[in-house]
């Protein structure tokens, strides 16, 4: 039995005016949580992902003897061989151009292996005849922008320092420039204070004497 109720077909100009109506827009999406935890990666061995520095196409390219090891607490890295065995030129001077990276696992493969190699038993004979590439390199991780490549060129200057220890006195005033202007950031006062007096401890009085010549509110160890 019919109704009798006709429904009309809508027209062309209906259909239209009825897809031209504005769409209530999509969520935007939220970040998480753990986006704060987890730093900038990159896959440096994705087909897709090309090398943007030297640094990263180097270690792309399996240049660098070891790999980083992901751990629940903490990162360690995993050495292809023993580090001792491992040629300081040109590995040491190529992990000091990796500090100024701002990617992971860049920024901790290049950190941390510079400590480890620094660490290895005759480093002081072998890392010396280096200091006139490695200086440029540090000098300009320290007068780099961002914060924490500054920083990790700072750890490494007072590693290298505790190393080589005077044999630095003759490149040190190139790299003081760059911390006396960090100075005036009360962010970094403290940790170049401490850094200045390592380098003073680690240089003797020759280094405290080159300090106070680029820094004159230098607070020595020894005043």
């Amino acid at each position: 039995m019919s109704s009798g109720i006709q429904i009309k077909p809508k027209t062309a100009v209906q259909r239209s005016k009825t897809s031209s109506l504005p769409h209530s827009p999509e969520p935007a999406t939220k970040p998480k949580p753990s986006d704060k935890l987890n730093p900038k990666t990159i896959d440096p061995f994705d087909a897709y992902s090309r090398p943007t520095s030297a640094f990263a196409a180097i270690y792309a390219k399996g240049g660098i003897p070891c790999r980083l090891v992901h751990g629940s607490v903490k990162h360690r890295l995993q050495w292809e061989c023993l580090p001792e065995t491992v040629p300081f030129d040109p590995l040491l001077v190529t992990l000091a151009e990796g500090l100024r990276e701002t990617k992971h696992p860049y920024t901790f493969v290049s950190k941390e292996a510079f400590k480890e190699l620094l660490m290895v038993e005759g480093a002081t004979e072998k890392a010396i005849p280096l200091l006139p590439r490695l200086v440029p390199v540090l000098k300009a991780t320290l007068a780099h922008s961002d914060d924490e490549v500054f920083g990790r060129g700072l750890d490494a200057l007072v590693q290298l320092s505790a190393v080589v220890g005077p044999s630095l006195n003759d490149h040190l005033k190139h790299l003081l420039t760059n911390l006396s202007r960090r100075l005036t950031n009360k962010k970094f006062r403290e940790k170049i204070t401490v850094a200045l007096q390592k380098l003073e401890q680690y240089g003797g009085k020759a280094t405290m004497a080159i300090i106070k010549s680029k820094i004159p509110t230098y607070c020595s160890v020894s005043s």
